[in-house]
């Protein structure tokens, strides 16, 4: 029912009343005080609807909406709670000491039409005429209620104008927090702004990633469920369907959305619920028998203790749910034992508790044939009504009124007489406004330690519980704490278990899976599916190099450069390191040849030292010879440095060696083939020819040799070679190899001792029709074509060879070019030796004859050329 004000607009109406339309409004349950704090409550949970034709009267509130045969016990020790702490304030010396507070408690009907009337109840007086003004004051100080968000935000609405304080124990909805809209509003419960959020972490703590959801289609689940879908996202977790349901949705409406549940895969199921939807869905869920799920249910329903009957624990057994602590009022429950419908014979809602209580009828009837006495006692039976053992929300209750005491107690400046009294000058009336300033501003301590006060929004601390359902031994139904959640606390750490273990659904003892596709285990990524939500996805394999150290990794890392992936791509593991190494295969066997090389070299070397003196050593310019040899070896030898772990003083080696013994061996054969040149084509007859001079060869060889050695000083200094890590060419492993600085001077290097080889190769073809006795030059032409070959298909070789081959093709022209001029120089003269050594052991005379017949044939052919001085 609404009031239509009617004033008078002039002098000639001033016999004009203030009368109300319609019929008043009665409280449920009222008592006379100084102070009058209104209470509204869901006492009848089920509501019919009502045909307005806007043409009629509507019916009174509790036969147009509420069904009178469906009271909601918790609701209704609600309202006794209420009425239980006005007393214990009526009887306190210290708070309010000289004041009376009285109670109006309408019902709600948990609907907002019976809330609009509810609270139009409260604010008008039960008078249908005031007076020539309607200027009178509300009829109540505050309002405590009420216990659904809908509800309390239509109080508000039309309360709000007039600046009463509303003050809700149940009403979480996080819009209510919005000072602009609702300024007039406080509560004793925290917002869903931090309960969706709550869920939201419990949710993905326990790996549940796709879920199903069902709300109330009203303010508290609309902006509940929203703030929850919002805050999963953020968490990784996905929501497979999405359901509403309201208590005046049709049963095939609700029907439908059981079998949505029940045809989803999500194992998880977050209610978002209030009572009354709760109840109708859970009758729906038994008709369908609807188990196996993991219920997470909103405090609204979570410790209702009247659902845990045995009706509906075969479906809610193992769920959790967030609520605020549960604490002890003393006196309480005594108090709720000495409810009687004798306490007032002519108040209907005692009446009908009392009849839904013991299951009798104070009336004769055929439907109910047990008949009530009204002497029953409620200590024998189990009754949610007279349940204090999960004291939340009516503790909340508690706070509230405690709340509206203590800010008018301030108000009234109570205690600052000389009696300790309170001011009544004021004579009590309603001040809206001042009573909403020391609300905002209350801060005072319950008897059980509890701390009461509000924030800027008119919100309180917020601070849950994880509750468990849990059956003892006796099958009873229990709510155990198995965690907390402080939203105080510091950002990342407001969730924690206490580590008692929880009861799963359908009593398992084992945590149930609920995810949209299995997890991908490390060394897979998440690719996710066209089309379906991001919990939705196939597992890949990471890429070579690539790793994933944790299950339902959405990317996979790179590893590092000097790192790669092990075969399980699970993590990163150093890189092989690759060089030409004495351990393996292709390094001994070269370093084999090398020594061998030099060893063969070293024998020839001595061999030529022993036959010093014949004449085939000195034909062939011993000295030369001797220096040639030397070279020769340390040729072969510089070919190990190029095999083991690159260092900074082997790598700076490796080449300079190379290029400076190089150069010695060359600048040796092209002085032996110049002098040779020289000699036989000199005309005759002639003076010496000093370029045959052995002098003249020891300076060109030391000035040819000391160029290289300055193009190496100048390399070294300016660029040298040193150790680099390849990690370009091959990605699983790294070549470990010289870096050559500078690559100019490398090849100035190599260049060098090809343009020496090319003038090697020149000076011995131009000698090559010499006199046969004297055959070095052709051997010379032959191994400067060798060298030449070998050295031309290096460099392409070189260039494309990948990691440590380059290095094993450098080290193979060395000593095949080594071994090519080793043998084509010298192996003649080795020969030449046996076969002298053979004849001459053969023949009877002296052995020394053989030596100088050979000797003077050399002579001969040597004077038939040019003069010389043997």
């Amino acid at each position: 029912m609404f009031v239509i004000a009617m004033a008078a607009f002039g002098a000639e109406e001033d016999d004009a009343l203030c009368k109300m339309l319609g019929m008043p409004e009665f409280p449920l349950l009222s008592k006379d005080g100084d102070i009058i704090i209104g209470g509204a409550f869901s006492i009848h949970s089920q509501i019919s609807k009502p045909s307005l034709s806007f043409t009629d009267i509507p019916e009174p509130l509790t036969l147009l909406f509420c069904v009178i045969f469906r009271i909601n016990f918790r609701e209704f020790r609600f309202a006794h709670t209420m009425m239980f702490a006005i007393e214990e304030i009526n009887k306190s010396s210290s708070l309010l000491p000289n004041i009376s507070i009285g109670y109006k408690i309408f019902d709600s009907c948990g609907s907002t039409l019976p809330s609009v009337r509810a609270v139009m109840g409260l604010m008008n007086q039960q008078e249908k005429t005031l007076g020539k003004t309607c200027s009178s004051q509300s009829s109540v100080h505050a309002i405590v209620g009420a216990s659904e968000s809908s509800s309390t935000i239509v109080m508000l609405q039309t309360s709000g104008i007039f600046h009463i304080p509303v003050i809700s124990h149940f009403a979480t909805c996080a819009c209510l927090s919005n000072r602009k809209e609702y300024s007039s509003f406080f509560r004793t419960i925290p917002s869903d702004y931090y309960q969706s959020r709550a869920l939201a972490k419990m949710v993905k703590h326990f790996g549940w990633t796709w879920v199903g959801t069902v709300r109330s289609d009203n303010d508290y689940g609309n902006n509940g469920m929203a703030t929850f879908i919002a805050a999963a996202g953020q968490e990784g977790v996905c929501i497979e369907y999405s359901e509403a349901i309201s208590r005046t949705d049709s049963r095939d409406k609700v029907a439908k959305v059981v079998r949505v549940i029940r045809e989803g895969t999500a194992k998880v199921l977050v209610a978002f619920l209030a009572q009354s939807e709760m109840n109708i869905l859970l009758e729906e869920a038994v008709r369908q028998n609807l188990t196996g799920l993991q219920w997470v249910g909103s405090e609204s329903w979570i410790t209702a203790g009247y659902l845990a009957t045995k009706t509906y624990s075969g479906i809610l057994t193992g769920s959790l749910g967030f609520t605020i602590k549960k604490t002890k009022i003393p006196g309480l429950q005594e108090f709720l034992l000495q409810v009687s419908p004798f306490q007032n014979p002519q108040n209907s809602v005692l009446r009908e508790f009392w009849e839904e209580a013991f299951d009798c009828s104070f009336q004769p009837s055929l439907n109910v044939p047990k008949q009530c006495s009204g002497s029953e006692k409620l200590k024998d039976i189990d009754n949610p009504f007279t349940d204090v053992s999960e004291l939340r929300i009516s503790n909340n209750v508690y706070k509230a009124v405690y709340a509206v005491a203590y800010a008018i107690h301030n108000m009234l400046k109570c205690g600052e007489m000389v009696n300790q009294s309170c001011n009544r000058r004021d004579k009590l009336e309603p001040k809206h406004v001042s009573i909403l300033t020391h609300l905002q501003d209350v801060n005072f301590t319950l008897h059980s330690g509890e701390s009461v006060y509000f924030d800027e929004n008119g919100d309180p601390a917020a601070t849950y519980e994880l509750v468990n359902w849990q059956r003892n031994k006796k099958g009873d139904t229990l709510f155990v704490t198995v965690g907390s959640y402080d939203a105080s606390l510091p950002k990342g750490n407001p969730f924690t278990m206490n580590g008692i273990n929880i009861t799963w659904a359908a009593d398992s003892i084992k945590k149930p899976q609920s995810v949209c596709s299995e997890s991908c285990s490390p060394g897979f990524r998440q690719a996710v599916i066209k089309g379906k939500p991001i919990c939705c996805f196939s597992c890949i394999s990471c890429a070579a190099g690539e790793i994933s150290n944790s299950n339902n990794s959405a990317e996979c890392t790179r590893c590092s450069l000097e790192y790669w992936s092990n075969e399980n791509h699970s993590q990163c593991v150093p890189k092989v390191i690759e060089f030409l190494s004495y351990e393996e295969t292709m390094g001994a066997v070269l370093a084999t040849f090398s020594l061998f090389g030099a060893s063969l070299t070293t024998v020839v070397f001595f061999v030529f030292l022993w036959f010093r003196q014949t004449p085939l050593v000195k034909a062939s310019n011993s000295g030369l010879s001797f220096l040639l040899l030397f070279s020769l070896s340390l040729c072969f030898l510089c070919s190990l440095t190029f095999i083991g772990r690159p260092s900074v003083w082997s790598c700076m080696l490796r080449h300079t060696a190379f290029g400076i013994t190089f150069a010695l061996c060359m600048s040796c054969i092209l002085a032996k083939t110049v002098a040779v040149v020289i000699a036989f084509k000199a005309k005759r007859p002639a003076p010496r020819v000093p370029q045959c001079s052995a002098p003249f060869q020891r300076i060109s060889v030391f000035t040819c040799t000391s160029l290289q050695v300055v193009v190496c000083v100048l390399w070294l200094t300016l660029a040298p070679p040193v150790p680099y890590k390849n990690v370009a060419y091959s990605a699983e492993k790294i070549i470990l190899e010289c870096d050559l600085g500078s690559p100019i001077g490398f090849w100035v290097v190599l260049g060098y001792i090809g343009l020496l080889a090319v003038l090697c190769f020149i000076f011995a073809f131009l000698a090559r029709k010499l006199p046969d006795n004297f055959n070095e030059a052709k051997f010379i032409t032959f191994s400067m074509l060798i060298f030449c070959a070998v050295w031309i298909t290096f460099i392409p070789a070189y260039v494309s060879s990948p990691g440590k081959f380059t290095v094993a093709v450098e080290i193979f022209a060395i000593l095949a070019s080594s071994f090519g001029l080793l043998f084509c120089i010298f192996a003649p003269k080795c020969i030449k030796f046996e076969i002298h050594y053979f004849s001459c052991k053969n023949t009877p005379n002296i052995p020394t004859d053989c030596w100088f017949r050979e000797y003077y044939k050399l002579l001969a052919m040597l004077k038939t050329t040019t003069t010389y001085k043997t």
